[in-house]
């Protein structure tokens, strides 16, 4: 398994292409924006894409998931449903976040504990809300390596005071689906720098509260 970042749009999200090495077969998470940006990506590595994984329905992590979606021909899969708050006001999204409009429609909704294959490798999915009610993280157990969208971030959390975040649900999230992972778990978060679960146990001030 391989993975690159791409910092997309002004608020630097994070959007990973992540690809089986055996079969090249690859999924965009997050695509936020800065389409072309990813595009080239993609065809530096000549990877063969499979589909679209989606943590939240913030407009910074959906932006360009649409028109990529029809360019490979792929789904979009997630968020959880309960996002469907967020979805269904893109518009008011742009202005809150000062992002472009985009299209965003004909997504899966995920579920709880559902597993996708990715070629070789099993992509685990948790249904982790707070920051919003429908946000998924994804987990990869064999190589230890989870992709957090906005629910930790390197010595932080995700944010509560948005409209439908919750403070205590992001927290029971974070202690009953992220704590519960092998300590050695490379996070790769929404946002900012790669971290460990091991790191966040030690140094996160906010996990310290629930440890």
């Amino acid at each position: 398994m391989k993975y690159i970042v791409i910092p997309v749009t002004f608020f630097q999200t994070n959007c990973y292409i992540l690809w089986c090495t055996k079969t090249l077969y690859t999924a965009i998470i997050d695509p936020g924006g800065d389409i072309y940006k990813i595009i080239n990506i993609i065809n530096k590595y000549n990877l063969y894409i499979k589909l679209i994984l989606i943590t939240h329905g913030h407009l910074d992590h959906i932006g360009a998931a649409y028109n990529l979606s029809i360019k490979y021909n792929i789904p979009i899969c997630g968020p959880h449903k309960y996002d469907i708050v967020w979805i269904k006001n893109i518009k008011l999204q742009t202005i809150y976040f000062s992002l472009y409009n985009c299209i965003f429609k004909y997504n899966q909704w995920l579920s709880h504990k559902q597993k996708i294959s990715l070629g070789n490798i099993l992509i685990n999915i948790y249904h982790c809300p707070g920051h919003t009610p429908g946000h998924l993280i994804f987990y990869i157990k064999e190589h230890h390596v989870l992709i957090s969208g906005d629910i930790i971030f390197k010595n932080s959390i995700g944010r509560t005071d948005l409209p439908f975040s919750n403070y205590t649900h992001l927290m029971k999230s974070i202690k009953n689906s992220i704590l519960t992972l092998n300590q050695n778990t490379i996070i790769l978060p929404g946002h900012g720098q790669n971290t460990t679960l091991l790191k966040e146990i030690k140094y996160n001030k906010f996990i310290s509260k629930i440890i």
